[in-house]
């Protein structure tokens, strides 16, 4: 009567590999190889979650804090100035999906003190739409917006307020280079503005060169026909969405416009940051990879020292298939397990991230990631589970691959040879 032969993965094959996994004494440095094929593919897949998430986080805040203040679609004229903003403005108000149109009136000019004096961006823009843009009506840190409701002031950003000393309350002198034409050429325009308020939203782009003057204000001081030199465009939802609403903006505009989206805009800066977070992509997944040939080199090893077992389990009927799989489970073992460790230790350390940042700061007595330097008052992290998945579907990829060599070689060893010679 012919015996059956057990199903393949059966508990007698997890039962072996487990075994060969748990070394004896003697057979110590093949599990400390293996401890370390752990240890490594662990921390590559935590430290993958981690920076992916990160560098995912400080994309979502940069987005918020660009198109917190300009729009995700600029609407400029063409042919012909913008002397319909408030027509074109309201059409594409009532656009499905818009969630904001401000008109605004953008120039150059060199803001002055009493103590310096600073290159500044001068944007014209309606009391009410200003009291909409969250990222300014919410960071008012001195002063408010009140006057400059009523016209009397200006609004300008912390950091140019700091270079030129000034405070809320405070007059500050505008220099626009286009001014009155006379007989002897075209002379500067100067006039004083008084600060009504200081914002700050942490982008020293923003705020040392931003300062927002009242629109009908900035349209007589820079020689404005009545017209605007663009419309800002809000949308609800996703900023990646912008492609959706170029045609119907287009549409309801109801004259020719140029319409560029923030990434345009902003395009050399976040390729930038797209092409930094691919090469640490790349560089992190070497420590996966690393770890992985050490599951080969681990598995050599124990396949070399466990050569009279196989001849063994041979010479009794077991096939060369359980063999090969005997020894695929155990190397499988360790990427799965290492994989999923690394997966919780990097989703916990993700949610903890802005308190693991605090408690280093204290330990070391430094500030890590400080404000200043990054734009941000705090780490951000940003779990894409798409992205997470997929390093987790890499990782177990590459260990899985790393088990078929040794495991290959395992089943096509000669019982005969094993034992005669070994």
């Amino acid at each position: 009567m012919e015996i059956p032969r057990p199903l393949p993965f059966s508990a007698f094959e997890w039962l072996l590999s487990g075994r060969y996994l748990r070394a004896r004494r003697k057979e110590g440095f093949i599990s400390v190889i293996a401890g370390f094929s752990f240890l490594g593919i662990m921390l590559g897949v935590a430290t993958l979650i981690i920076v992916m998430a990160v560098m995912n986080g400080f994309r979502k805040e940069l987005v918020d804090k660009i198109v917190g203040l300009n729009g995700h679609l600029l609407a400029q004229p063409l042919e012909q100035p913008l002397t319909d903003w408030k027509d074109v403005t309201e059409r594409i108000s009532q656009v499905p999906g818009i969630r904001l149109a401000v008109p605004v009136v953008d120039g150059p000019a060199l803001a002055s003190s009493a103590h310096n004096a600073s290159g500044v961006l001068v944007r014209g823009i309606r009391s009410d739409d200003l009291d909409k843009l969250a990222a300014i009506a919410g960071n008012i840190q001195q002063g408010s917006l009140d006057e400059f409701d009523q016209g009397r002031g200006v609004a300008i950003g912390r950091r140019l307020a700091d270079q030129l000393s000034l405070r809320a309350g405070d007059n500050i002198m505008l220099v626009a280079p286009d001014g009155a034409v006379t007989s002897k050429g075209t002379t500067a325009r100067i006039k004083p503005y008084k600060v009504a308020a200081v914002f700050s939203i942490d982008m020293s782009e923003y705020d040392s060169v931003m300062v927002f003057l009242q629109l009908a204000e900035a349209q007589a001081y820079f020689n404005r026909a009545n017209d605007v030199s663009a419309i800002e465009i809000f949308i609800a939802g996703s900023p990646d969405r912008v492609d959706s609403f170029r045609k119907p903006v287009a549409d309801a505009a109801g004259r020719p416009v140029f319409l560029v989206d923030w990434r345009r805009r902003t395009s050399a800066f976040f390729a930038a940051l797209q092409v930094e977070r691919n090469v640490m992509f790349l560089i992190l997944a070497l420590i996966v990879l690393v770890a992985a040939l050490n599951i080969v080199s681990g598995l050599i090893m124990l396949v070399k020292d466990k050569g009279s077992d196989i001849a063994i389990l041979r010479t009794v009927g077991a096939s060369r298939g359980a063999i090969m799989r005997i020894f695929l489970i155990a190397g499988a073992a360790i990427g799965v397990l290492g994989t999923v460790t690394g997966l919780f230790v990097g989703m916990l350390v993700c949610l903890n991230i802005e308190t693991i940042r605090q408690f280093l700061s204290w330990l070391t007595n430094t500030e890590l990631f400080p404000p200043k330097l990054y734009f941000l008052s705090k780490l951000p992290a940003e779990i894409d589970f798409g992205e997470t998945a997929a390093v987790v579907v890499m990782a177990l990829t590459l260990s899985f691959l790393a088990t078929l060599y040794p495991s290959w070689r395992a089943a096509r060893l000669d019982p005969v040879d094993v034992l005669r010679y070994g």
